[in-house]
């Protein structure tokens, strides 16, 4: 049996932005913080947005002070400034750092962070989360999860819990339509991981496997597309849902060893969280594929790699090879081509193979990893 947890409200589509005034009203909310980035603030996106709801007659304030891979200290900044005033709820303007800040910053309080992270559950609400998506990568819009960087030990906390669950999600691809092909790739390939991890992890389900393959069938063909022309509606618009899916079939199963890996890469060497997951994803493919060879078989299948009169054996073998050309094509870095020197990279495997299993994501794969395990992996993925 799976308990199913959703956005109480979706909508999703070109133009779907110009009805947040309409969603927030009808919820009873009047009162948003804003929660972005600079870049948001500066591109007009953000300006777009306080106009829509200063003409609705809604009082908004926006915090913009929100970095990548957000920080204890940025979160402490948004919760400061939340304080300053009354809100009623928050929304998260931008890709997956503005979704995650505003919801950690609306469910904190006067807790530590490192409180909060996994394996602890936080499921009694703060207040009212809306997710606003200008990637089509993270499907943070559709999770109960959240993730937070302690600069003091470098590690990438995950906190986890219903009250990280948005209330509303807006998904409008029309946001998507400026973002260059370096960043499409790295959220798509997330978006990827995210759906695969979902379908092959041990807490997976019908429902979570229904939105799982239907996001790699959207994802796969429109990604390269998206890449080489950034107007291309169509794909624009399949990545996003495909984004949203995938967001949903993980919130509701979850992710596995490709993402326990990556949050240490990204923490201690500033590498994208998508693109860490991509440098990582043929290699924890085929190491694990053989405790789940029908269900990676199945992903083979759905992207279309694959035949369905082929043996599992086969379809995964393309499965693997589809992975690395895509990171070929995707112009993907190993972590060596990425600069990260080799000395440090060692230096730093146990500590990463330590904070990944701590994480608890591992112990979702199909195949369960020990530690020296994942050592030897980190050690074959630098390149």
């Amino acid at each position: 049996m799976a308990a199913i947890h959703l956005p109480r409200t979706i909508r999703i589509g070109g133009g779907a932005l110009n009805e947040l005034p309409e969603v927030l009203s009808a919820a009873g909310l009047s009162r948003p913080l804003i929660v972005t980035d600079g870049w948001i603030a500066g591109c007009g996106i953000l300006e777009r947005v306080e106009a829509l709801l200063a003409g609705a007659g809604l009082s908004a304030r926006a915090f913009t002070g929100v970095v990548p891979d957000p920080t204890v200290d940025s979160i402490e900044a948004g919760c400061a400034f939340l304080a300053e005033s009354e809100h009623d709820c928050v929304i998260g303007l931008g890709g997956g750092s503005p979704i995650d800040s505003a919801k950690m910053i609306a469910v904190k309080g006067d807790r530590s962070i490192p409180a909060l992270k996994a394996p602890h559950l936080e499921d009694a609400p703060g207040l009212p989360i809306i997710a606003v998506p200008t990637t089509a990568g993270t499907g943070s819009e559709a999770t109960r999860f959240t993730i937070i960087t302690d600069t003091a030990t470098d590690e990438k906390m995950l906190c986890a819990g219903l009250a990280y669950l948005p209330q509303i999600a807006v998904v409008d691809f029309e946001l998507t339509l400026t973002k260059p092909a370096r960043l499409t790739a790295d959220t798509g390939i997330d978006s990827l991981v995210h759906a695969v991890e979902a379908y092959v992890s041990k807490r997976a389900n019908p429902f979570a496997d229904s939105m799982a393959l239907s996001a790699m069938r959207l994802i796969w063909p429109n990604l390269p597309r998206a890449c080489a022309d950034p107007q291309d509606r169509a794909a624009r618009e399949a990545l996003m849902l495909g984004a949203l899916q995938g967001g949903i079939a993980f919130s509701n199963s979850s992710v596995a060893l490709v993402h326990g890996m990556s949050r240490p890469v990204g923490a201690h060497f500033h590498v994208a969280h998508g693109l860490s997951n991509a440098m990582l994803m043929p290699l924890v493919t085929r190491w694990s594929a053989p405790a789940a060879l029908p269900r990676y078989a199945d992903c083979a299948r759905a992207i279309g790699v694959a035949g369905d009169g082929e043996s599992d054996q086969s379809a995964v073998g393309r499965l693997v090879e589809a992975l690395e050309q895509i990171n070929a094509d995707l112009k993907v870095p190993t972590p060596a081509g990425y600069g990260i020197a080799k000395s440090r990279w060692d230096e730093l495997i146990p500590l990463m193979a330590s904070q990944a299993l701590a994480s608890g994501s591992p112990a979702n794969n199909p195949r369960v990893p020990e530690a020296a395990e994942i050592e030897e992996l980190y050690r074959a993925a630098w390149g």
